[in-house]
């Protein structure tokens, strides 16, 4: 029997009032409005929507929530124009609405319908009444005008409080895929809509032609929709063929199929309780009711078992049906979140959806030609979505993306009277959470095969090989830049193709074979080079002396001469004459600043090599012995590697900190794990958390040096401290360093001291042991041979 709406519960959420605004720079009337002003212009027709007064309404919202701009998305982002310090505020500000409660919700594309679903919830459990919830982008505005003599100042500032839930962007960026190019949305869609081609075996021509298929549609409901950015209608080869104005973006995207962002568009979208409705007077045909939801996230991209699927979004939307208790053919509107092909896709297959279907696949346009409004997307979506379902009394369906098809959120929408029923999202992001996940190699060598790819277009004309693939010999899954593989990812089908893969500081690097890999990237011999630029080399019979030399920059690397370090510690680790190495710093003020900040900074490329900052701090195996010379500061990096080195000698003026959260960083090149097991433990976490700084006397007694000389006497220290090493046996000096790092991990004590060690063997069948034995003997001094 059909539910009465006056036998529901006075704390159901409806929804009662939506609304829309946009401008174009091309057309009359253009005001050059801001993200807070359009989001506003939303917010009053979502009031006036509602049917009721106004104003009453905006004296009652008691919550309002907004959805972050692009400008205000990542921690990098910035503001050209400026921006409001309290978006929501700023935005209730302008409608004279005080709310006790002010959300900046995190970014995503899926969080229109997820703030609708959490505070549909936080109304039906009575933590509100009356939810104002918007959001906007004037990108549009903002880049036109960035540079421009009279732009506007967008700056503003709005008093109360506010909950800023921050960026949300864990597990969504990485700075190991964006060394390997996959710094944007376009190139890590593209991974999943080739993933997908391969899987239905199509050709390259047809997967275009599926996708100008999918979207054609999609532009002529854009064409009629008098908020789209685009309203041009194309047609399916259209919208695929390059051109000079449709130019290749990421394999298999040109730009028209791609979400469009600049764009000056807002959206609003009002929710309340029964009982507030019926005490503001709003009439029950502008109730629209949320019979179905749920919020799944997919695992990070590296994770996913299958790259052509998102099963988390599919979960999602069946979950929400099933909630509401209705199929998906029962829907009459849909709105697939459609920032690429992938998303629309991977809900269309799951429920055999096919490109012409005649209810459409989107309500607005799509993202590509009605506007990929930044996070907002989907509130224009649902504002349509209950425009269509208040005429049609039929229901609709909102599923909004986020991330790199990482967020899902779905909602259906009907006005029949629906009780609220809380879904079972939890349970389901546990189970999908435990299905087994891929192993991935960060350092990847050997051969593979490619699982998916795509090729990046710049405007330029450059071209970036990305290939994602398994390792032959395990499995494990890695990314590669694949510059050298653009014939093979540009013809034919190159998924399932074998190619090499080797590890390097800047990242995987994929060719065709082991042999071209030799070729692009010759291995270097671990011979000292006759000249370095960043670094002096002075070998004095067994003895390295290593300097760095950038005094102008107080010792600090960037990656070339990190690069540097790397080679010249190979060269002493391989060369049998050289028995002990010391490294310093030129000058006298510092050992080493640690990374170079400033560099850091410019923009340039950075990487490290494999063997970790230094070439020292994430080396596996250090066989000799290093002894570090600390003249003058070893900050943040610089102790790093004065950590990883097995000796210190510091002179007087030296000093030692951790100082990486002064600038809001960590000290990950080892210093983390390295201080606590060199010094007390308590001093280690004051070090780490507040950057505190020891003297050499101080370092002295916590065991982190071993001798201190007097200022400026480092260097000269640290020779003694060679001298007495070079005074016994290299042999014995490396395998007694062998042992005590094969037995490192072990914590019982005997299980150490009575684990087997064939380098023990090695050293009793050397000749440094007959000749050391031989010397006491004949009272005279050995001759050692390092074998």
């Amino acid at each position: 029997m059909a539910l009465n709406s006056d036998d529901l519960d006075p704390r159901t959420p409806i929804v009662v009032g939506v609304g829309q605004a946009s401008e174009r720079l091309d057309t009359e009337g253009y005001l050059r409005r801001s993200p807070v002003d359009l989001a506003a212009d939303a917010a009053r027709e979502a009031l006036a929507d509602a049917g009721a007064d106004p104003d009453a309404i905006a004296a009652a919202v008691d919550t309002v929530a907004g959805t972050r701009q692009f400008e205000n998305s990542t921690p990098m982002a910035r503001a050209p124009l400026g921006r409001s310090d309290n978006f929501p505020r700023s935005v209730a500000g302008r409608l004279g609405a005080d709310p006790k409660r002010a959300v900046l919700e995190v970014s995503g594309g899926q969080s229109p319908q997820h703030l609708v679903n959490e505070f549909a919830a936080t109304i039906a459990g009575g933590g509100a009444e009356v939810v104002l919830i918007f959001g906007s982008e004037a990108i549009s505005t903002i880049e036109n005008y960035a540079k421009a003599d009279d732009r506007p100042d967008f700056t503003e500032h709005a008093d109360g409080d506010l909950e800023d839930r921050g960026y949300g962007l864990r597990g969504l960026m990485s700075m190991h895929l964006a060394a390997h190019g996959l710094t944007d949305a376009p190139s890590q869609y593209a991974l999943f809509d080739n993933a997908r081609g391969a899987r239905l075996k199509l050709s390259r021509e047809e997967y275009a032609a599926a996708i100008g298929e999918l979207f054609a549609p999609f532009t002529r409901v854009a064409a009629a929709n008098p908020h789209s950015a685009a309203p041009t209608e194309r047609s399916a080869e259209e919208l695929v063929t390059p051109t000079a104005a449709n130019r290749p973006i990421a394999d298999p995207y040109t730009r028209y199929v791609v979400a469009r962002e600049k764009v000056n568009q807002g959206a609003a979208v009002l929710l309340m309780s029964v009982g507030a409705a019926r005490r503001l007077g709003v009439p029950a045909d502008r109730w629209v009711f949320l019979p179905g939801h749920a919020d799944l996230r997919e695992r990070d991209l590296m994770e996913r078992a299958d790259l052509s699927a998102g099963p988390a979004s599919v979960t999602a939307a069946r979950h929400a049906l099933e909630v509401a208790g209705i199929g998906f053919d029962e829907l009459a509107h849909i709105d697939l979140y459609s920032c690429f092909p992938a998303p629309v896709f991977n809900i269309a297959d799951a429920f055999g959806l096919k490109a012409d279907d005649p209810r459409g696949l989107t309500v607005t346009g799509g993202l590509p030609f009605f506007g990929g409004a930044g996070n907002n997307y989907s509130m224009h979506a649902i504002a349509e979505i209950v425009r269509r379902v208040r005429l049609s009394k039929d229901y609709g369906f909102v599923g909004a993306n986020g991330g790199s098809m990482s967020k899902y959120s779905v909602g259906v929408y009907t006005t029949t009277p629906s009780p609220w029923r809380p879904d079972d999202s939890a349970a389901l992001q546990a189970e999908l959470d435990s299905r087994p996940a891929p192993v991935e190699a960060r350092q990847a060598d050997g051969w593979a095969t490619i699982e998916t790819y795509t090729v990046k277009h710049s405007r330029d004309g450059k071209r970036t090989g990305i290939v994602i693939g398994r390792l032959e010999a395990d499995g494990r899954r890695f990314v590669a830049r694949g510059d050298d593989v653009l014939d093979l990812l540009g013809g034919g089908e190159p998924i399932g193709e074998r190619v090499y893969v080797r590890s390097f500081g800047a990242g995987n690097r994929v060719t065709t074979t082991e042999a071209r890999m030799d070729e692009l990237f010759p291995p270097e011999p671990a011979v000292l080079r006759d000249r370095y630029e960043h670094i002096l080399i002075k070998r004095d019979g067994h003895l390295l002396e290593i300097t760095i030399n950038r005094p102008e920059a107080r010792n600090s690397l960037h990656p070339m001469a990190n690069d540097e370090l790397d080679h010249a510690f190979n060269a002493y680790f391989a060369d049998p004459d050289l028995w002990v190495a010391i490294l310093t710093g030129a000058g006298d003020k510092a050992f080493s600043a640690g990374n170079d900040l400033i560099y850091s900074g410019s923009g340039k490329p950075m990487w490290v090599p494999k063997n970790g900052f230094a070439g020292l701090t994430g080396r596996r195996s250090m066989p000799k012995p290093v002894i570090a010379a600390v003249n003058g500061f070893a900050m943040g990096g610089g102790c790093e590697i004065a950590l990883a080195c097995h000796l210190v000698v510091a002179d007087a003026t030296a000093k030692f900190a951790l100082s990486e959260v002064k600038v809001g960083l960590i000290a990950g090149a080892g210093g983390l794990i390295r201080l606590p097991r060199t010094v007390p433990a308590k001093l280690a976490n004051e070090m780490i958390l507040t950057g505190r700084r020891l003297t050499a006397d101080e370092a002295l007694a916590y065991g982190l040096v071993n001798r201190v000389t007097e200022a400026g006497a480092a260097l000269d220290g640290a020779r003694a401290l060679a001298s007495e090493i070079l005074d016994s046996s290299p042999t014995s000096v490396r395998i007694s360093l062998q042992v005590m790092e094969e037995t490192r991990g072990i914590p019982d004590v005997i299980d150490a001291v009575t684990r087997p060690s064939a380098a023990v063997d090695d050293l009793m069948t050397s000749e440094d042991a007959t000749e050391g034995l031989a010397a006491f003997a004949q009272k005279r001094k050995p001759q050692w041979r390092n074998r």
